[in-house]
């Protein structure tokens, strides 16, 4: 095994798991995934006392997770013989199919009962699927995306929507708490908690291209654009990804805290499951065609907010450069008025 031991105790992981092991209560948790948000995950379970396991393809990742006291490894196949809970925060189904299913996949190297809690943005069909596939293999499934971005898994107040027996439930308890400040049970078969981030990630995304389109149409008419993102703040038309995303546009920074690309995949995900209902998503649709665009235009690693760049391109219009951003003209002093509606992270 090629695992790569915590740097402040060398001596905790061993390569050779007992045979049929049987899952149980423990203090180690696996977790596979350690991106934006899987690092700020990966610092609160080992601050709440939990051994961490931890696999990514990134070399830095692990460097980084390693330091901070976990053991890491490149692969969920050595993962998986020394956790019973492993948490899967990669960025899609198909990730996840491979995490566990994979040429080192872990499935079939987990202990019986183990629980498996999945939290990418999926599509709820293949949420069911996947319960019925891990407990024909004996091991349970936590369907429980979340939302709250890097700056909310840093902070351990994420949201988690989460659907599974009640056993697997109170066994990932514990976990929930040191990385979230709300859990919703949402039902006790896998695909529920699926199904509401899917309602969760239509708004999201209908907001910020509904924001990129109004800021651009702001723009076009003549109206200052910091002027404009103040007096919306404060009126009945603002939301919260308005609040949130809009900001980067002003600092014409689209360095990503969610890209482009994640709302092509989730508002197509979003669009499929409501085909299959026939149900019409006309909103949606359109939404789903801006950020289509702005992907095809080159932007598809930039902030989601850079779906706002169509508009430059097809209406002319002038978006703030980098670092040139400014006071909002006639804004008033502070204190003079009641505190902007302004987000602080960038959760989704």
């Amino acid at each position: 095994m090629s695992f790569e031991e915590p740097e402040k105790s060398a001596a905790k992981a061993q390569a050779a798991p007992a045979k049929a092991r049987t899952a149980k209560v423990s203090n180690r948790v696996g977790l596979v995934g350690l991106g934006a948000m899987g690092m700020g995950v990966a610092k609160n379970i080992i601050g709440a006392g939990f051994e961490l396991y931890a696999c990514d393809v990134s070399d830095a990742a692990l460097r980084k997770v390693r330091r901070m006291g976990a053991v890491a490894t490149r692969t969920a196949a050595e993962i998986a013989p020394h956790v019973d809970v492993l948490m899967i925060l990669v960025v899609n189904a198909e990730q996840t199919e491979s995490v566990l299913f994979g040429e080192n996949g872990a499935a079939q190297h987990l202990a019986k009962g183990s629980t498996v809690v999945a939290s990418s943005t999926m599509p709820p069909a293949y949420a069911e699927k996947l319960g019925e596939r891990l407990t024909e293999m004996g091991l349970r499934l936590v369907d429980a995306p979340v939302s709250g971005g890097a700056a909310g898994a840093a902070a351990g107040t994420m949201t988690i929507m989460a659907a599974g027996a009640p056993i697997a439930m109170r066994r990932v308890k514990p976990v929930f708490d040191a990385i979230a400040s709300k859990v919703y049970k949402l039902g006790d078969t896998p695909g529920m908690g699926s199904k509401v981030k899917m309602i969760n990630q239509l708004l999201a995304g209908v907001h910020i291209a509904s924001s990129a389109e109004a800021m651009a149409l702001g723009i076009r008419a003549g109206i200052d654009p910091e002027t404009l993102y103040e007096v919306i703040s404060n009126s009945a038309g603002s939301s919260w990804m308005f609040g949130n995303r809009v900001p980067h546009m002003l600092a014409g920074d689209y360095t990503p805290t969610s890209a482009v690309e994640i709302f092509v995949k989730d508002l197509g995900i979003v669009l499929d499951s409501a085909r299959a209902m026939k149900f019409p998503l006309p909103l949606t649709a359109n939404a789903h065609q801006m950020f289509l665009a702005a992907s095809a235009a080159g932007y598809g690693q930039e902030d989601d907010i850079a779906v706002i760049k169509i508009f430059e391109r097809l209406a002319g219009i002038q978006l703030p450069a980098k670092g040139k951003r400014r006071k909002a003209a006639g804004a008033k002093p502070a204190g003079s008025s009641k505190p902007s509606r302004k987000p602080t992270n960038g959760k989704r």
